[in-house]
């Protein structure tokens, strides 16, 4: 026959038991499945120390009122240049990770995506990672599911549908404009040479999503676009041309586009006779890409172009 006191003792290790269990259970409850471009990964909810790599990731977070705790050394457009600054950690650069600060950091999660998506197998090995590469051939649904996945994640939902849904009226309104505009060929131009890129490309959001006709098909879809000459546009002949200057993002010095393009070959076309060569912001456009706040923009900027006509 058991005792008072022994079924009191026993009756305390019982509820211990169950408390301890309760407690596992709602720590695990706190854990989130997350497919991404690399398969599936269990995050913290609400994770307090995140590492960014993934520039497109990190403006989507600044837009969603999420601080993160580390960045690597990168040129960052104004709206994130606090990112610069000491208080957060810097963990390597955009393509190669400083795995000794990485470590040191003890980040809760981290975000690769793009150009750090290479390092994604040896980071997931120090914590949880999720790669949130655009896929170009899906880009705006892409943007959505990463949005929405962030959201998701950071407990905010409702501020991640409210920026996309200002997002898809505006890129509506722009694609309306855009198909009354004429036909537009984007080029990057770097070191004096020229690269264009058509639907289909890493920056085909321009035709596909943002609705601008293309004024020729079939460009290469590689990562460094068709290379191209000032006699290639002549016979393309767009009535707009947009411009990435891409010696602007790597420090190269600034514009260098206008020179490739301040010839007698470029100066027949419409869109040089027309004054419809539009410089996009070459940080928005060739390293921020995908970010909520980068996209506005860049949808922003072509609509007042192409309005004004």
């Amino acid at each position: 026959m058991m005792t008072f006191s022994a079924r009191r003792h026993l009756a305390v290790l019982v509820a211990g038991t169950l408390a301890l269990g309760s407690l596992a259970v709602g720590a695990h409850a706190q854990d989130l499945k997350i497919q991404h471009a690399k398969g599936e990964t269990t995050v913290p909810a609400k994770p307090k120390k995140v590492l960014a790599f993934d520039m497109a990731s990190l403006d989507t977070l600044n837009a969603l009122g999420v601080e993160v705790s580390g960045v690597p050394t990168a040129r960052f457009p104004e709206y994130l240049a606090k990112y610069g600054a000491d208080k957060y950690e810097k963990v390597g650069t955009l393509f190669e990770p400083d795995y000794e600060a990485v470590n040191a950091a003890e980040p809760d999660l981290i975000i690769v995506g793009g150009r750090s998506s290479a390092k994604y197998g040896d980071l997931a090995k120090i914590a949880p990672t999720i790669d949130l590469t655009v896929d170009p051939k899906d880009f705006l649904g892409s943007v959505k599911r990463n949005v929405q996945l962030l959201g998701r994640i950071f407990d905010k939902q409702s501020e991640a549908d409210a920026q996309l849904a200002k997002l898809e009226k505006s890129m509506a309104d722009l694609r309306q404009d855009a198909a009354k505009a004429g036909k537009g060929l984007l080029v990057l131009t770097t070191g004096g040479k020229m690269s264009a890129y058509g639907p289909g490309s890493r920056f085909g959001v321009l035709h596909g999503e943002f609705g601008i006709v293309p004024a020729v098909e079939g460009l290469a879809t590689t990562n460094h676009g068709q290379a191209v000459t000032a006699e290639f546009i002549l016979k393309t002949n767009p009535d707009w041309l947009f411009v990435i200057d891409r010696d602007v993002v790597t420090g190269q010095g600034n514009g260098a586009a206008k020179k490739v393009l301040e010839n007698e070959l470029v100066a027949q076309t419409t869109a040089w006779k027309n004054g419809q060569v539009v410089y996009l912001d070459p940080v928005n456009w060739y390293l921020v890409g995908g970010g909520l706040t980068a996209l506005q923009a860049s949808i922003d900027q072509i609509a007042k172009a192409v309005t004004k006509t």
